[in-house]
């Protein structure tokens, strides 16, 4: 899962990376994306480690990518070089600014740097729908794809993303590779001062994020550094002083999960516990590929347990024995905290 962190010079942006994964990546380095992964919490894998005390843990994983805050010709925009490395990830995270910032022209204001880097990103994706549209009038275009770009040609031209168009308005399956920029999940992440951490956003500002299908959340990115710097016991603390319950981080991958409607299932034994996110919906086979490829390959069936129903009576045996083990299909559709293991044959 690749969240790309993105914003225009003096957002905070790296400052956000830098505390999202533990890195240093000088402010204002330019060059190229760096790269950096956090682990996601869960307490189910906590739990589920002490019953097997396996060799080893591993939780899911979501990795930042810093995309280079580059401006355009015009000095006020993302550049051609920054809009193609967005195409290349899962979601977005716009980080914007809400603080005075005396190496910034101008006064602070998220609600039209979120409206500039909406705008830019509908005209690329409108540009190159309109290009293909042209092609296909010399090219043979099947009739369901002109039809999708035709959709959403009309939906941009509104200025709406594409991600506002549901799963029965567009079938996004033929359309995976051309990486449509309003297409990403867009979580919105608002910086501000220290004193201000606190506060909720905005009414008018949290109703543009919802027409956007957007998320928004709000972050002080030098106090969440500071406070990642500090032992574990002292963070709860400083962040109840803060008026917040959670750190940055926390909130982050809680509106990430949401975005991109993730679950995880899991797998257990004694040389590994280990949880694998999955979109809400998966089918079995599906989701036995994301084990490996053989898996789904040579899919038979998946012996499956919910999370709840392993804790709540011990052991595999014991859930044997409830009558509640579940042997599954490859249309199964796997439910968050299933522990599952596949059966197959290649």
């Amino acid at each position: 899962m690749k969240i790309g962190l993105v914003g225009f010079a003096g957002s905070g942006k790296t400052t956000v990376f830098n505390t999202m994964t533990g890195l240093a990546v000088p402010v204002g380095y330019g060059g190229e994306v760096r790269l950096g992964a956090v682990r996601v919490p869960d307490e189910r894998i906590d739990a589920l480690s002490k019953v097997f005390s396996p060799k080893k843990t591993t939780y899911a994983e979501m990795s930042f990518c810093d995309i280079p805050g580059e401006h355009g010709a015009d000095k006020k925009g993302l550049s051609t070089k920054a809009l193609q490395q967005i195409r290349e990830q899962d979601a977005l995270c716009l980080v914007l600014r809400d603080f005075e910032n005396p190496a910034v022209e101008g006064t602070a204001d998220p609600l039209r740097d979120l409206e500039a880097f909406h705008l830019e990103c509908v005209f690329a994706d409108l540009s190159f729908i309109e290009r293909r549209l042209d092609r296909a009038k010399k090219e043979k275009m099947a009739q369901h794809e002109q039809a999708a770009f035709e959709l959403m040609k009309s939906f941009l031209e509104d200025g709406r993303p594409v991600r506002s168009l549901s799963a029965t308005q567009l079938d996004r399956g033929p359309l995976r590779g051309y990486g449509f920029l309003t297409d990403r999940a867009l979580l919105v992440a608002v910086n501000r001062d220290e004193t201000r951490a606190g506060e909720p956003l905005p009414a008018d500002f949290v109703t543009r994020i919802g027409a956007l299908h957007a998320a928004g959340l709000v972050l002080s990115a030098s106090v969440e550094a500071e406070i990642a710097g500090l032992p574990a016991d002292e963070q709860a603390a400083f962040l109840e002083d803060l008026g917040l319950r959670d750190s940055a981080l926390a909130r982050f991958i809680r509106a990430a999960y949401g975005l991109l409607d993730l679950i995880s299932f899991f797998t257990v034994g004694a040389d590994e516990v280990r949880a694998w996110p999955i979109r809400r919906g998966t089918r079995a086979r599906e989701a036995a590929g994301r084990i490996h490829s053989d898996l789904e390959r040579g899919f038979i069936r998946a012996e499956v347990i919910p999370y709840a129903v392993f804790m709540k009576l011990g052991s595999e045996q014991a859930v044997k024995d409830a009558g509640k083990f579940q042997i599954e299909g490859k249309d199964y559709v796997v439910a968050d905290g299933d522990i599952m293991h596949v059966r197959f044959n290649v």
